[in-house]
């Protein structure tokens, strides 16, 4: 008998079908040459510290750092019925040997391993290794079973992460804890990805916002931007910063002539982009349909095992082996509607087949799996949940685009003078509407908004008259615009993402972005867990699609020192583990390296670290276990209804006295799902004050028993919820 061991029941399911095995039972299914068993994700883990010693269970000073010679493992309580099964029939007597196939990825070794370690088994293990669930792939997948050999690095650097994350956690959770008498949650990955956070939030509550002015010229059929042709930066040279110099110089050049005196149009390209990995396929969704870095994951996984529309989704690459040609024709064939009458514009051959570019196909880019592809299944759209459906569309899409010619266009810069002033237009003409053809429903609007850090800056391509140098015109009238600088916009999934996958750097570039890739925060298949354990433990909260570091989580990077917070460092830890994936880096130098900064991060608490008062609420007792919350009460915030002190709890602001019947109450997170900020000691006091506080991207007022938030620039208010304002 050959015993499978799946990650998941639904997997294991399909296998057992797939092979022919149709008797049921317990926690298995069994056919005449194979039994298929599963876990249910993780069976085994690292023990916890007092599980190793007794004396962790309190946590002490003294007792750091925790460091154990052998990491032990323990099966994890709510799944030892089903470990118990795997075990009895890894190490039954008629069991021939094992295959593994889990998901094809570290993780899924990691959690393979474990389990075959913890079971004490001995017998040969062959590895299933597949991109895709459809039916073909699983028996092609019997029919080339990989030795296990393959895969002893890969195994040790899923063993080296998960020791790594135990290691560094462990201690320096229990050493900022105790240190702070806070209950303080440090990690590997999670801290720098926080610490992304908190340097974006520092640059938004640091922002001072300045007025500016533009000035616009109509010159009849064409329009233009002033700006100051001797500006060091090209991106403000339009902005006029006094009120008076901008309607002065308006009056200068109305009704006057003007003549162009330079008109440069140039040909420029826009490639094709290229096909999904997990991590770009997640900040699309983002951007376009609004998806949580979890959710996509979520979804694109209900894809890949229940319809079986999707490749692997958990895939870092965005390449393809050259023997996926024969894949690929038979996915384009078996596409639905709207797509199939799509692959017309499809770049190909002079014989009529694809154009097979080294951006697309690339077998020295392609790691353990491929990029995300749909499958050659037939899909029923109709069939399909809403969700579903909308990333397949993407997904599909993006792979029909890495195979559309580029976008061709034609830019046009032109400058008229008038009465010694400058005026800008830029315009495009289109040649080849390329792979855009793709995407143009999706983009209606003639706006684009430019690639730059102020928010405000918007420019309109519109299309251009024939002009050129010497034409001259009259200025029909003028605009004169009051705008602001804006601040950084708050990380969405999606540039937090992007952060995450480049260690913090913006790299816009796509080349670039690739030859980076290896150096990130987290793995493409851990950054969505790594985003919410962030919002669980309450150091981030969404505030519409946003995500900002909360006060908690801007204390934490304040005592942090930067060896742990440092993006870059972690980043190279990432590097370092795939290296050992690949067999080019000795695991023992790596885990010495781990050790010596848990070493050095209890040192730097009971050291170095700085003084930082955390919240009441974070208070622990004894054991790291939280501290019933104690309300603070807030200094100079005076209830309106009955003249009482204001306090502060985990979740409100609410007066002192609500056991003598008061209820006026504040939530600190009201006004955020309506994209309004959260509440904290300081707004409150203002607010109670002088009935409004002002930050940097709107104001927020507190009359007639509403609290509102309106944004900058905005008449209306973008978030308004009424308020507890009453007695008993």
């Amino acid at each position: 008998m050959i015993v499978i061991v799946a990650e998941k029941p639904s997997v294991g399911r399909d296998i057992a079908r797939v092979l022919g095995c149709r008797q049921p039972g317990e926690g298995c299914i069994s056919g005449e040459k194979y039994t298929v068993t599963w876990a249910l994700g993780h069976l085994v883990t690292l023990c916890e510290p007092d599980e190793i010693d007794e004396k962790y269970k309190k946590w002490k000073r003294e007792d750091l750092p925790i460091l154990p010679d052998v990491l032990p493992t323990k099966v994890i309580g709510k799944t030892r019925k089903q470990f118990s099964v795997v075990k009895k029939l890894m190490n039954a007597p008629d069991t021939e040997r094992v295959i593994c196939a889990t998901d094809a990825g570290r993780e899924g070794e990691l959690i393979f391993y474990y389990i075959y370690c913890q079971a004490k088994c001995s017998k040969p293990v062959d590895r299933l290794w597949i991109s895709s669930m459809t039916d073909e792939a699983i028996r092609e997948g019997f029919d080339t079973l990989k030795p296990d050999e393959e895969y002893v690095g890969l195994r040790r650097s899923a063993v080296c992460r998960s020791e790594a994350d135990w290691l560094v956690g462990m201690n320096a959770s229990r050493a900022f804890t105790l240190r702070y008498n806070a209950l303080l949650s440090v990690g590997r990955v999670q801290t720098p990805t926080l610490n992304i956070l908190v340097k974006r939030r520092r640059e938004i509550d640091g922002f001072q916002p300045e007025q500016y002015y533009v000035l616009s010229a109509d010159f009849g059929d064409y329009k233009g931007q002033w700006f100051d042709p001797s500006a060091e930066d090209e991106k403000t040279a339009h902005r006029i910063p006094e009120k008076e110099r901008a309607e002065a110089v308006a009056d200068k050049v109305r009704r006057q002539p003007a003549r162009v005196v330079s008109a440069v149009s140039e040909e420029k390209k826009e490639l094709p982009p290229q096909l999904y990995d997990l991590t770009s396929l997640q900040r699309d969704a983002n951007r376009i349909l609004g998806f949580t870095a979890e959710k996509t994951l979520k979804v694109a996984q209900s894809l890949y095992e229940k319809w079986k529309l999707l490749t692997y989704p958990r895939t870092d690459s965005r390449y393809l082996p050259m023997d996926m040609v024969g894949k690929l024709y038979q996915t384009l064939k078996v596409l639905p509607e709207p797509y199939r009458s799509l692959e017309t514009g499809m770049e190909r051959r002079e014989d009529g087949k694809l154009y097979l570019g080294r951006r697309i196909f690339d077998n020295a880019k392609v790691s353990d799996h491929h990029a995300l592809l749909p499958t050659p299944k037939a899909a029923d759209l109709e069939k399909l949940p809403g969700d579903e459906r909308a990333l397949y569309d993407l997904v599909v899409r993006r792979m029909l685009a890495a195979f559309y010619p580029a976008y061709v266009y034609d830019a046009l810069k032109v400058v008229t003078e008038c009465s010694g002033e400058s005026f800008r237009s830029t315009g495009r003409t289109v040649r080849t509407e390329g792979w855009k053809a793709l995407y143009r429903q999706d983009q209606p609007a003639k706006k684009t908004r430019t690639k730059k850090k102020d928010a405000e800056e918007e420019t309109e391509e519109l299309p251009l008259p024939p002009l050129h140098p010497g034409d001259e015109r009259t200025v029909v009238k003028t605009d004169v615009q009051q705008s602001t600088t804006k601040p950084p916009a708050p990380h969405t999934d999606a540039s937090l993402l992007a952060a995450m996958e480049h260690a913090g750097r913006q790299i816009e570039d796509e080349t670039l972005r690739e030859s980076m890739k290896g150096a990130g925060l987290g793995t493409p298949a851990t950054r969505a867990a790594i985003i919410e354990r962030l919002l669980q433990v309450g150091y981030a909260a969404r505030r519409g699609r946003a995500i900002q570091a909360t006060d908690k989580g801007m204390r934490l990077i304040e005592a942090a020192p930067e060896e742990i917070a440092s993006p870059e460092l972690t980043g190279k830890w990432e590097l370092a583990l795939d290296e050992i994936a690949r067999s080019e880096r000795d695991t023992e130098r790596f885990m010495q390296g781990i050790r010596r900064m848990s070493e050095f991060l209890v040192e730097y608490a009971f050291g170095k670290a700085p003084d930082v008062t955390f919240p009441e609420e974070m208070r622990r007792g004894t054991g790291g276990k939280k501290r019933t919350s104690v309300p603070k009460k807030i200094e100079g915030a005076v209830c309106p209804l009955c003249g009482k002190t204001v306090q502060e709890n985990a979740k409100a602001f609410g007066c002192s006295a609500w056991k003598e019947g008061c209820r006026f109450t504040l939530w600190k997170d009201g006004l955020v799902r309506g994209g309004g900020p959260a509440l904290n000691a300081r707004i409150v006091q203002i607010l109670l004050k002088n009935g409004e506080a002002k930050g940097s991207t709107g104001i927020l007022r507190l009359k007639e028993g509403q609290l509102s938030f309106t944004p900058n620039g905005a008449e209306t208010p973008a978030a308004l919820i009424p308020i507890t304002y009453s007695r008993k």
